[in-house]
């Protein structure tokens, strides 16, 4: 079994960037149903799993992370980038968790490959 870590930076709306993330991580996931899909948000991405995000128009992050936490991915914060934004103490998505650098340090261990973006 192919074990894949998406690793996303980007801020949520503010660019492209984690919509790409996700978008590919979906297709992963359709693709290879079977194969072992991680995705750790940092920096300003975390902000993403912070359930109740109502954009107006176009894509709904939300709503990605749903998918993807349903079929099973799992999907972790990096607490740091979470406490230093002030929303750790926030409802996250359901699924959606709060990790450590120390749970991206063996996740990234344990892949075959680490996407970043």
């Amino acid at each position: 079994m192919q074990r894949i870590l998406v690793i996303a930076n980007g801020a949520p709306y503010g660019s492209e960037i984690l919509f790409n993330a996700l978008r590919l991580s979906i297709a992963i996931r359709e693709q290879s149903p079977d194969c072992e899909l991680k995705l750790f948000l940092m920096s300003d991405a975390v902000s993403a799993g912070i359930r109740g995000h109502k954009p107006h128009e176009g894509y709904n992050l939300q709503q990605m992370l749903e998918i993807l936490t349903a079929q099973n991915v799992e999907v972790k914060l990096c607490k740091t980038c979470t406490d230093g934004r002030g929303i750790s103490s926030l409802p996250l998505i359901e699924g959606v968790e709060i990790g450590t650098l120390v749970e991206l340090a063996q996740w990234t261990l344990a892949a075959d490959k680490v996407l970043t973006f």
